[in-house]
């Protein structure tokens, strides 16, 4: 089944716009869009591209296999996506004079601080040296703190002691996220503090847990839940009523599934674990979200920032944060910085476009030399680090649409 939604408001901007998005580029889109729906590619999804003030829709597909209809309105979790509105507080607390990016976080984050870092990455527990320096918040925010995911980890023949310890300690940071699984913000640091890093601060960039630790650093430092922190800055000053740690609107959450060789199997359901308050809200990937929610987002970044941060901050934000040294350790596959780099929390492209994918089936691009938005929401979990195909032709057809 495919539903295409198309709001009144788009036809008007299309109409009163042709120097946004051609007619025909339009066209393209929606023929782009829809050969990616079905029951063994992907169920649906709803997909957002926006130039200036014309914004155009395509809701497609079920919400799960032989199910409802997907609207404009329809909730997704948005995993990594995650990312990005995390150091979007970060900086809003920071603006606060509440921390500071290059002060040690062992005011706020003892079990931190007197740090031990591995020989070997793959190497045992009990064979470290000492960190050379204390972790600050922008190594956080810019994946550099010592700790996190590398492509080598999942090659390898046998399991890298860090990995299981991380696994038995229930921090959910190597691999995809379990909001089901993760203990409270307290315990799961304490957890964290046992291990030891993976190299030294400051040295190398390593995926995903920085953006879990400053869900930690920001309920310290403000005296309130990570969540609460989130909606006070962040959500309620741009009107992102959808999106959270979970929903109550579980007849707008989409299903999602995981694909096998056998076909797609049901990974989490409407009422499943983003049904209700999680012990952890996970920086690095805990939130679900609307198109609309993330197109306010992105506008905020593009229009410099305001009300949630400083032109400063929301430019910091959008640029390499990275050095030479950092990156030439690799990212995510040996390609990963051939042309990109990282900002804060996300990643940011040669010709300046930034943003960051989720694995459970997101993508987010803004790109300001052409003003240009670009937000799919799927219910397909990713099977590489690469976006699927779905994502990839959407993007190609919103730069051949513009006029």
């Amino acid at each position: 089944m495919i539903a295409a939604v198309e709001c009144t408001a788009t036809r008007k901007y299309v109409a009163q716009m042709p120097e946004g998005l051609t007619d025909a580029g339009i066209d393209r889109l929606r023929a782009a869009a829809e050969q990616h729906v079905g029951d063994t590619r992907v169920p649906g999804f709803v997909a957002l591209v926006a130039r200036g003030a014309q914004v155009h829709v395509q809701a497609l597909g079920t919400l799960a296999l032989g199910g409802a209809p997907v609207a404009r309105d329809s909730i997704f979790r948005i995993a990594s996506t995650t990312k990005p509105v995390t150091a979007a507080g970060t900086l809003a607390v920071v603006g606060e004079g509440l921390i500071e990016l290059d002060e040690p976080v062992d005011r706020l984050l003892p079990e931190l601080a007197d740090r031990r870092v591995l020989r070997r990455m793959d190497g045992p527990l009990d064979e470290t040296v000492s960190a050379t320096r204390a972790i600050t918040a922008r190594d956080l925010l810019t994946f550099t703190f010592g700790f996190g995911m590398v492509m080598e980890m999942f090659t390898s023949a046998t399991p890298w002691p860090v990995v299981t310890a991380a696994e038995e300690l229930r921090l959910s940071t190597i691999g995809p996220p379990n909001p089901d699984v993760q203990p409270d913000p307290d315990t799961w640091i304490a957890n964290l503090g046992t291990l030891p890093l993976l190299a030294q601060p400051g040295e190398r960039w390593l995926y995903n847990t920085g953006a879990s630790v400053l869900g930690v650093l920001l309920a310290r430092a403000t005296g309130e839940p990570f969540a609460d922190v989130l909606r006070t800055r962040v959500f309620e000053p741009l009107g992102m009523d959808d999106t959270g740690f979970w929903t109550p609107r579980t007849d707008r959450l989409a299903t999602a599934y995981r694909p096998t060789a056998a076909g797609l199997i049901v990974w989490d359901e409407p009422e499943g674990t983003w049904s209700r308050p999680p012990a952890f809200g996970d920086g690095a990937a805990g939130l679900v979200s609307t198109v609309d929610d993330l197109l306010l987002f992105a506008r905020m970044l593009l229009r410099g920032g305001a009300p949630v941060l400083t032109p400063e901050a929301a430019h910091a934000m959008t640029s390499d944060q990275l050095t030479a040294a950092q990156k030439a350790h690799g990212g995510l596959g040996a390609n990963f910085f051939a042309d990109r780099s990282w900002a804060f929390c996300q990643s940011v492209h040669d010709g300046g476009a930034f943003g960051w994918d989720g694995g459970f089936g997101s993508s987010w691009l803004v790109d300001p030399a052409h003003d240009l938005i670009v937000i799919v929401l799927t219910q397909r979990m990713f099977e590489t680090p690469e976006a699927p195909r779905v994502h990839r032709d959407i993007q190609a057809a919103a730069y051949a649409a513009l006029a």
